[in-house]
């Protein structure tokens, strides 16, 4: 999950289940005040492991060291425990008013879970056993940036704070119009520019719930009645409704690709279902085979109503075979980077191609999907060798 969503999800459990207030103004530094600002950064802590990559040269980092001991389980309780203490100390210095040192240790200990769950549900792969162990659980039921899910998270907190003040209630409300109601085309077009397209229809409507959400207690004095605890509450179930229908249509669509490749009579080393933006009802089935992956891009309303599952359309797919082996190939994976590139990979597919008199090798991991044709797909790693084998350069694939 993205560093913003977390943010914005301890925020919401630190108002919802911890009496937390909101982080602004800074200024009186409240109990209440403390307890979200505690929770959204013990949701946020766990991705500053990020901030290595920013004074390294090392590519790979984001494989080996991203989402590992900052994102552990067995290594909870000492994060739990520094920066509770840090924030004890803190705030005993500055005389704030504060929860006491076993209540900081929860608060901290819940956020930095949160994020370990919500990192755990996409597709990335989270190192929560480490430095114990070094595989990677994903569930692969959310994708990695999800608007939905990130709206649903933040919109109830500025209805909150929309609510919570009635003097002011008209003008919040028309600045959060302002704001809201143009966002879904922006969103829209950013899902353009990465290659998954949001329906206009999508957007349109969209368009109407915030305005409906935000314009309502200005023009029919709708919401007046929930309470500040009561609007976040609901934001926390909505998300949990979310998750929920999300896990559900994973189940579905890990059905459907494991009965095409039973149908198919593949021979299965890897199999999964993986989230494909930008609609919980789109997925992405992938079956790695010993020579090559086959995909199945699928849209779980098609069929429903029916039960005839002969439709041939369900079985159309494609398939990426590896290229066939030579010298470079195996040269290439005798590479410590590529080698950590393939304990990486989920579904990898093998290249091989010449540039002139070059020979090139490239590995790409299907897990993460190829939404625009006219770009190299995500994490692709190229090996550059000269005609007589030497290396002439090896990284990521940027553009």
């Amino acid at each position: 999950m993205d560093t913003i969503t977390h943010g914005i999800v301890g925020a919401l459990i630190a108002k919802a289940a911890f009496h937390g207030e909101d982080l602004f103004p800074l200024t009186p530094v409240t109990k209440r005040r403390v307890i979200t600002w505690s929770l959204l950064l013990g949701a946020i802590f766990p991705d500053s492991d990020t901030l290595r990559d920013m004074f390294s040269r090392n590519q790979l980092l984001m494989l080996t060291w991203h989402r590992s001991i900052t994102h552990s389980l067995i290594c909870l309780p000492i994060w739990t425990l520094l920066l509770a203490t840090l924030t004890y100390q803190v705030a005993k210095w500055r005389k704030w008013n504060s929860p006491s040192f076993p209540a900081l240790c929860g608060i901290w200990a819940v956020g930095i879970l949160s994020h370990i769950f919500l990192d755990l549900v996409t597709t990335f792969g989270t190192m929560i056993w480490s430095p114990l162990e070094w595989s990677r659980p994903a569930w692969d039921i959310l994708f990695i940036v999800d608007f939905t899910f990130a709206g649903i998270l933040l919109v109830p907190q500025l209805l909150a704070w929309v609510f919570e003040n009635r003097t002011l209630l008209r003008r919040r409300a028309l600045t959060m119009a302002l704001v809201f109601i143009p966002a879904p085309f922006l969103v829209a077009r950013i899902a353009q520019v990465v290659g998954t397209p949001i329906s206009v229809g999508a957007t349109i409507f969209a368009t109407g719930l915030m305005a409906w959400l935000f314009l309502s207690p200005v023009l029919l004095g709708w919401g007046t009645q929930m309470s500040y605890i009561s609007w976040n509450r609901a934001g926390l179930v909505l998300a949990a409704v979310y998750l929920t229908a999300a896990t559900l249509a994973h189940q579905l669509a890990l059905h459907h690709i494991e009965r095409f490749a039973k149908r198919e009579s593949i021979e299965v080393d890897a199999i999964g279902a993986l989230p494909l933006p930008p609609s919980l009802l789109d997925w992405d089935g992938l079956v790695r085979a010993p020579r090559g992956v086959y995909e199945l891009r699928m849209d779980l309303t098609e069929g429903l109503g029916t039960t005839d599952h002969s439709n041939p359309e369900v079985l159309q797919h494609t398939y990426y075979p590896d290229a066939f082996p030579n010298s470079y190939i195996d040269q290439a994976r005798a590479l410590p980077e590529v080698q950590k590139v393939i304990w990486f990979a989920r579904f990898p597919v093998t290249r091989f191609h010449r540039e002139g008199s070059d020979a090139i090798v490239e590995i790409s991991d299907l897990r993460f999907p190829q939404t625009r044709r006219d770009r190299v797909p995500s994490f692709t790693y190229r090996i550059r060798f000269s005609d007589a084998g030497r290396v002439l350069s090896q990284g990521w694939v940027t553009r």
